[in-house]
């Protein structure tokens, strides 16, 4: 169950990391509310997690599914470049999620 937590966690990671850049720096308020509530609800299940899985096993596969999550966002709905650099960056990011989760067991 932490991991199915901790899975939506990193979800609303994505959200409010998009948002974030919505909220241009703060000043809007609509996309700034979103980004608070979903950061709080985003930790709020990420300490959940954390009372059965080790903290840098935790720590990592949410920050993980955020980065990843972001990238792809970025990529998709705001049109960020799509070099090879990043996209091996991407794959080693997601290859180390999958060496942590197979470590946890």
């Amino acid at each position: 169950m932490a991991w199915v937590i901790l899975v939506f966690a990193g979800i609303f990671e994505i959200i409010w990391a998009y948002t974030m850049k919505l909220s241009d720096g703060f000043t809007r308020l609509t996309p700034t509310l979103i980004t608070l509530f979903f950061m709080i609800l985003s930790f709020g299940l990420l300490s959940f997690a954390m009372r059965t899985l080790p903290l840098g096993t935790a720590y990592t596969v949410w920050t993980g599914i955020g980065a990843i999550g972001s990238f792809v966002v970025g990529i998709i709905i705001l049109n960020e470049p799509i070099t090879a650099m990043r996209m091996i960056a991407a794959v080693l990011i997601v290859s180390g999620l999958v060496l942590m989760k197979l470590s946890s067991n």
